[in-house]
C-alpha cells in the first residue's frame, strides 16, 4: 500500500454482521486449543505473502507476546532454511504457504501429507480454517486499506 492512504471504509460500522462472523471464526480457533505461538507464526507468514501491513504488524507483535523469540519471528519468511523451526512448525508453515498461494500450488498432496504426519485430522482441519481465516482478513484489510495503529501497547 502506498504511504499515506486512508482506510476506505470502517467494516465494524458498515458491515458489522460480517465483521462479527469473522470474529466468530477467530473465537472458534482460539477455543480449539491450538498452539498460540504457531497460530501467530502461520498468520504472520500468510500476511507476509499477501502484503497485509496491518496483519503483519499485529501478528509479529502477537507472536512475541505469545513467547516466540524475536529472532524466530524474523526467520518466518525463510522458515524452511531456519534451524529455529522444528518439523511440526515447518509442516504448518508450509501448509499456510500452500493455501495462501493456492493458485500456484493447488494445495499439493506432499504439503498435506507433511502436515498430517505432525497433526491429527482435527488439528489439520483447524489449521486449514486458520489459514482460510487469515487470508480473508488479509483481503479485507488490504482491500479496505486498514492501517495498524501508530503504536500498539507495549510488550509485557
Amino acid at each position: 500500500m502506498v504511504s499515506g492512504m486512508k482506510a476506505r471504509v470502517d467494516l465494524t460500522k458498515v458491515a458489522r454482521g460480517g465483521y462479527e462472523a469473522m470474529l466468530g471464526l477467530e473465537r472458534y480457533l482460539k477455543e480449539r486449543g491450538l498452539d498460540a505461538p504457531l497460530m501467530h507464526l502461520m498468520k504472520l507468514r500468510a500476511s507476509q505473502i499477501n502484503g497485509c501491513l496491518y496483519c503483519i504488524d499485529m501478528h509479529a507483535r502477537d507472536a512475541r507476546m505469545a513467547g516466540v523469540p524475536e529472532r524466530k519471528v524474523h526467520h518466518v519468511a525463510a522458515f524452511e532454511e531456519s534451524p529455529l523451526y522444528d518439523e511440526r512448525e515447518k509442516a504448518a508453515l508450509g501448509w499456510a504457504e500452500s493455501l495462501t498461494l493456492l493458485a500456484d500450488t493447488r494445495a499439493p498432496d506432499a504439503a498435506w501429507e507433511r502436515l498430517r504426519a505432525c497433526f491429527d485430522e482435527q488439528h489439520a482441519a483447524d489449521l486449514t480454517l486458520l489459514v482460510a481465516t487469515i487470508n480473508a482478513w488479509n483481503r479485507i484489510c488490504v482491500g479496505l486499506r486498514s492501517q495498524p495503529p501508530p503504536e500498539w501497547p507495549a510488550l509485557p
